[in-house]
Order: structure tokens, then sequence, then C-alpha cells
């Protein structure tokens, strides 16, 4: 495993985020035997929510079984939409968020909070003077925002900067090799991969701001639960929200040139998939959601594999095949 450091956190940060959105952690199940061997691996981030049913429950239980809390690093996320998809981003909202989302978690702080979801209407210094207060207080170290533009992100260190106060300093969009082409859950994703994000990838690279990447490998597109040419393996393979947000053309394509270049290189596209992620400038720190033991290895493995710009550009759609016979 390798670590880096993050402003405003006070210890090594895995590059690699378990994510606990699955069904034993949502269902609130003993997920002890999953999460110890995550940190066997050598992961030491763990991605939750307060909108991810009892998974912060299901973390705090085991944190408080293996007395670990200061060996890990926690980002919780509040202030997702609500009934009928109407914004929370609000004070009294986001404030709840977080009271519950520390009860949960049997902790009296996260290491990182990111509002789930934006509201342009609300002016950007109102949430950054909140989250401020937040840190204040002792109950947050760093913030930022999930699904947040990066222009929205430069205005609120723009008004945090002007006022001497903390800025936001992660991100959490998606970002991966499969194209997500359409929002899975509604109400307002942000994603930073595709042709036409080429500004938001750059405004990253720039600023080296750590992007903690969700849907990193397509949702089960790159699983090996069913080849690039088996259509209908894939739709048995993929539930319904990840066939809406990558189950296309282009991406299935994606996968067979995974395929090519992983039996190349001795490996599985998941691997190649995940090794994909850190190809590019940016400082990502992707976040994996699985239930298998054998799955996480394969996505901790990946972190030795190196891909050329050709193989990544290849891969993406963006460039011909490095080793065809000219």
């Amino acid at each position: 495993m390798k670590y880096s450091e993050m402003k405003y956190i006070e210890k090594p940060v895995s590059r690699i985020f378990f994510g606990t959105c699955i069904p034993l952690m949502t269902k609130g199940g003993d997920a002890c035997d999953l999460l110890d061997h995550a940190f066997s691996l050598g992961i030491t981030a763990f991605d939750t929510a307060r909108c991810y049913g009892k998974a912060e429950n299901s973390l705090g239980d085991w944190l408080k079984k293996r007395n670990n809390r200061e060996s890990v690093v926690i980002q919780t996320k509040g202030g997702i939409n609500g009934f009928l998809w109407r914004s929370r981003i609000k004070e009294s909202c986001i404030r709840y968020d977080l009271k519950k989302s520390l009860e949960a978690l049997g902790t009296d702080h996260t290491d990182i909070y990111l509002l789930h979801r934006d509201n342009t209407k609300v002016p950007v210094g109102d949430i950054v003077e909140l989250l401020n207060s937040f840190v204040s207080d002792g109950r947050v170290r760093a913030f930022g925002g999930s699904n947040w533009s990066y222009k929205r992100i430069e205005q609120a260190n723009e008004y945090a900067y002007a006022h001497g106060l903390q800025p936001f300093t992660v991100s959490s969009p998606n970002y991966g090799l499969a194209v997500m082409h359409k929002d899975p859950w509604g109400g307002g994703l942000v994603s930073v991969t595709g042709e036409n994000k080429t500004a938001e990838r750059e405004w990253y690279a720039g600023n080296q701001m750590p992007l903690t990447a969700w849907s990193c490998v397509g949702n089960g597109l790159f699983s090996g639960r069913f080849v690039s040419s088996d259509i209908r393996g894939a739709k048995r393979g993929m539930n319904l929200l990840a066939k809406k947000g990558f189950l296309y053309a282009d991406n299935l394509e994606r996968l067979r040139r995974a395929e090519i270049l992983a039996e190349r290189k001795g490996v599985t596209p998941l691997q190649i998939a995940a090794s994909y992620i850190k190809a590019g400038d940016m400082n990502v720190y992707p976040i994996i959601g699985t239930g298998s033991k054998a799955h996480l290895s394969e996505n901790v493995a990946a972190l030795s594999i190196t891909l050329t710009a050709a193989e990544a550009a290849w891969l993406d759609l963006r460039g011909e095949d490095p080793e065809a016979k000219v």
C-alpha cells in the first residue's frame, strides 16, 4: 500500500479508500471480517455517508471492537438532497447530519467531511463559514465537496482566503476509465471523466487537490463477471443503476481493450481499470466499494501496475494500440 499526506489530516492516508456503500454495510451487518481484510492490506482510509443506510453504524461497530480510531482516516458526507430531491444545503440540515454521523460512527470527529451535493443558490461564503465552525469546535479536520463543480470550489476557496478561513481541500466527483453517460441516481452528480471534461481534469492536475473518486471502476463493468462480447451477461451482471450509468457501447469497447492489455501484462481487466485511475496527473484516491475480499485484493495489487501514457490513451479511446503492427 502507498500512503500520502492530506492537508489538515495529521496521519498518513492510504491511496485507496474503502467504500462502505455495499449491501452488507448499508443493512448494518457485521463487516468486521471484511474491514479487517481491508486493514490488513494497508487500507486505512474509509469512505461513508449519512445516506448510506446503516453503513456508518457498521463502520463504527468495527472501530469500537478494534479500538483503532486513531489509526484510520474517516471520510463521511452530509447534506444529501431530501424528499422529492429538495436541497438540504442549509445550516440546520448540515448540522443535523454531522451530529448523526458522529453518533453512528462512535467518534467525536471525522477526518474529512464532504457536502454530498451543492446548491448554487446558497451563498458559498455561508457554507465556508459553517464548515469552519465545525473545524473550530474540533468535529472536522478537513472538508470539501462531493459532486461539486470545480468552479464552485474555486469560489469557496476565494472566499476562504479573503477571510482568513480554512478552504476546501478535498473533492469527490466520479472519475475512472468508464464514462458515466447518464446520472444513475439523479440530483446533480458530477463527473470529471470523458472528452468534455478536459478543463476539469486540468484544474485538478494543476492544483493537486486530493480527489476521492467514486464509481471509479464502472460500477461492476470491469468486475470480471462478464466479458466485453457478452452483452447479455453484462445486463445480468450489472444492477439497474449501473447499467443506466455505464452500460454503453463505448464502455464495452474500453472493457475489450482492458481485457487485451490485461492478457499482455498477466493481470486482470479490473486491475487495468484500477491502474488507469493513477495514470494521469491528478491526485486521485479511488474509492473501492466491494464485498469481495478477492476484488479488494486485486485493486490493491493494481497500485503496482504502471501504464504508459500511450496505453492509457488507447484504453480510453483517445489513441491507437501502442503494440499494433504498422
